[in-house]
């Protein structure tokens, strides 16, 4: 099999199971326990915890576990506007964010409050311009994805912090940073971001675990769960100390080189691109500038019907389109490409292991399914 679509899921290291295994068999504790064993099992956790804070270049006590980047996004946009509710109901987001924060923003709006969703620009991108444009007296939340999981566009998560800074605004600001995180620049404490959502399956941890990192200026969060007082009484339920565990073990593999890891996966991305653009009707979606995704699309060949064709032989890639009733996901939708690029697009995206041979064979095979179907009219 080769596999090109990082950006959905990765591989689990077998260093990372092993991790796993060890702390299901022989570290089964209840970190709540007191004694040795559960103390052992808190421990761990602790030290897991620590283990992730510091790839994120914050402090252990502002990172809290999750059970995915899905519960992260939610938790974060719900305590935002419980603690703004007395001074706002506008949040604003962009209109390519992960569904994660667009479907939460839709039940908040059936709640009353006001959304402004920011469009993109014809390559993807979102300015800090547009931000500045609808930031309003009673906004309370600013929603902005670090990396589009689609297009690989960066967004002015910085930028605005320091917009939101400099406008002495009331507004928190979250970031998904799901597809960033340890793939591109990623500070929240240096920004001055009060929010910012992680994921273990994206760099090779399992999947089932994730963390929000909440900064000290953001005070009384909303819990997500009451109960039993876990995770500073935030986020209760018996901690999932595998998870965990594999979460940490994936950070400190991925840490390992990790300038150079990326690096690779630019160049391989870059060589894809490349590769890709001699196939007559090929085109570039977007100028996303993340390492690990690529956006294309083969103009009149509808994606589901290449990615179903390659997965045939062993390549794993995505359709950017989803061709539920014949339409573009709500990404490529706001890109204003024509009918025929908009069914062809196509996602791409790598890991540090990644070699050219796997682009190479990728390559032939979408020569082959241009060969061998018709395209639409």
């Amino acid at each position: 099999m080769i596999y090109l679509d990082h950006a959905a899921t990765t591989p689990v290291p077998k260093a990372v199971a092993d991790a796993m295994y060890e702390v299901l068999t022989g570290q089964f504790g209840n970190p709540s326990s007191q004694y040795p064993t559960g103390q052992e099992a808190k421990q761990l956790v602790e030290g897991c915890r620590s283990v992730i804070a510091k790839a994120l270049c914050c402090q252990s006590k502002n990172l809290y576990f999750t059970s995915c980047g899905t519960e992260s996004d939610n938790w974060a946009i719900q305590a935002a506007v419980w603690q703004g509710r007395h001074n706002g109901r506008h949040i604003i987001t962009t209109a390519v964010e992960h569904s994660a924060v667009l479907e939460s923003c839709k039940w908040l709006e059936k709640q009353g409050w006001e959304v402004t969703y920011l469009q993109p620009d014809k390559d993807g991108n979102i300015h800090v311009e547009q931000v500045e444009n609808a930031l309003r007296e009673d906004t309370v939340l600013v929603t902005m994805m670090l990396v589009n999981n689609e297009t690989g566009c960066l967004f002015p998560v910085k930028e605005t912090a320091q917009l939101l800074k400099a406008k002495r605004s009331k507004a928190l600001l979250h970031s998904d940073a799901v597809q960033g995180f340890m793939k591109v620049d990623c500070d929240p404490v240096g920004w001055g971001v009060d929010m910012m959502s992680l994921s273990a399956h994206k760099i090779g941890g399992p999947k089932g675990i994730g963390a929000l990192y909440i900064a000290d200026s953001f005070r009384n969060v909303r819990p997500l769960l009451p109960g039993g007082g876990q995770e500073s009484g935030l986020r209760s339920g018996t901690e999932a100390t595998a998870q965990i565990a594999g979460f940490a073990k994936a950070v400190e593999l991925r840490s390992k080189h990790l300038a150079q890891k990326l690096r690779h996966t630019a160049e391989i991305k870059e060589y894809c691109r490349e590769k890709l653009l001699t196939i007559p009707g090929m085109v570039s979606v977007g100028n996303g500038t993340a390492p690990h995704i690529l956006s294309m699309a083969l103009s009149g060949y509808p994606s589901a019907n290449i990615v179903t064709d390659l997965g045939e032989k062993g390549i794993c890639i995505s359709a950017g389109s989803a061709c539920h009733r014949g339409k573009s996901s709500h990404v490529v939708s706001t890109l204003g490409l024509d009918k025929r690029t908009a069914a062809g697009v196509i996602r791409i995206s790598f890991s540090p292991d990644t070699t050219k041979e796997d682009i190479d064979t990728l390559c032939a095979a979408l020569k082959e399914h241009q060969a061998s179907r018709f395209p639409m009219l």
